[in-house]
């Protein structure tokens, strides 16, 4: 089975590269473990006091693999007559929820160098990361709030764009730019695709200079207000649940039925058309 996050180490900076950029660095079960061992690891390598997160390919990640994720769901749940079990959907939505929000526990900086897609699940993965710098070029969005998905953390959208802006993205599913993410708060900043990976190189070694204490601890402080203000656990709950709720009502059995016919591609066409982004492009792979 080809790996999924390949670990590099320079000074105090941990890498973790998501390597299947052939496959748009798609979320799976395997990418899940994987990542969640090497943050894991890091936390616990006392060598390590930074962590970046950056992507080969051409796209930093994608969102959840809608061939597997969609066949999941249709094999489950083979007919209309096969009840929902909500508490088991909760668990395997969650496991990957849990999973993101290492990166906003971890007792360590994290910080993510985006660029090309990141989009639905690709969000509620580095949207935990401490800080996002993004390549100008770069698209972010929730299309799956259009039918068959909530955000499983909605609190990092509130807490990075404010209410307003928040509601604005999410009840249309509508992209962003990385420049446009830089100027709204999405993301502390937005760069040439060229210059990517040495800012945020840059950032985290200076980050690095510090003793991991003093990190630790600066970290945690800023944490504990977030926790106050936003309630992360509740919100990553409730996200959950509704996440479930919204593959599960008409319009997400519709689509996962249209999927079975047609192809993911096609049915992500077909959801995008009426907006003009994401999938409905002729080149464009957002899911």
């Amino acid at each position: 089975m080809k790996q999924a996050v390949r670990i590099e180490n320079d000074g105090g900076v941990r890498s973790l590269v998501l390597c299947r950029g052939d496959e748009y660095n798609t979320i799976t079960p395997q990418f899940r473990d994987e990542f969640g061992a090497a943050l894991d690891e890091a936390d616990t390598d006392p060598t390590v006091r930074v962590v970046l997160i950056r992507a080969e390919g051409p796209a930093f990640c994608a969102g959840f693999g809608l061939d597997w994720s969609t066949l999941a769901q249709a094999t489950e749940e083979s007919g209309p007559e096969r009840a929902w079990d909500s508490v088991a959907d909760m668990a395997m939505i969650g496991s990957f929820a849990d999973t993101w929000a290492k990166l906003f526990e971890l007792s360590k900086p994290t910080i993510a160098a985006v660029h090309g897609w990141c989009i639905a699940g690709g969000t509620d993965m580095i949207l935990n990361a401490d800080m996002i710098i993004a390549a100008d070029t770069a698209r972010f969005g929730y299309p799956p709030a259009r039918v068959w998905g909530t955000p499983e953390a909605p609190w990092m959208w509130v807490a990075r764009l404010g209410l307003e802006r928040a509601k604005r993205y999410l009840l249309t599913g509508d992209e962003m730019t990385g420049a446009e993410a830089a100027e709204i708060g999405f993301v502390l900043e937005a760069v040439p695709e060229d210059d990517l990976l040495e800012t945020a190189t840059a950032l985290a070694q200076r980050m690095a200079l510090l003793p991991l204490n003093q990190l630790q601890m600066l970290k945690l402080l800023c944490n504990d207000v977030a926790r106050d203000m936003y309630r992360p656990e509740r919100s990553r709950l409730l996200g959950t649940l509704f996440d479930g709720v919204a593959r599960h009502t008409q319009e997400g059995l519709d689509f996962v039925s249209r999927a079975q016919e047609v192809g993911w591609r096609q049915v992500v066409r077909e959801r995008d058309e009426p907006f003009g982004d994401y999938g409905s492009r002729p080149n464009d792979t957002g899911t």
